[in-house]
């Protein structure tokens, strides 16, 4: 039997469902992002800087021993 061609699409006219058609919840949606401002933090040294509009933490140096930043959940 082939398969996909004659498959029931029941839900593919239900929004969110089926074949891509509804309103999903979208890139960054549901509180993933922590906001502009706070600090980043290094994971080796624990130096903090200010964290910048834009730009993640990830791609931050660290000012004292040159690691990648990440982003303090802690105190932002």
């Amino acid at each position: 039997m082939p398969r996909g061609r004659f498959v029931n699409n029941s839900n593919a006219n239900r929004p969110g469902r089926g074949l891509g058609g509804g309103q999903g919840r979208g890139r960054q949606s549901g509180g993933y992002g922590l906001g502009p401002g706070g600090h980043c933090i290094c994971p080796q040294c624990k130096t903090r800087i200010e964290h910048k509009r834009g730009v993640p933490c990830y791609q931050e140096e660290c000012p004292e021993c040159g690691a990648a930043m990440v982003r303090d959940r802690e105190n932002n």
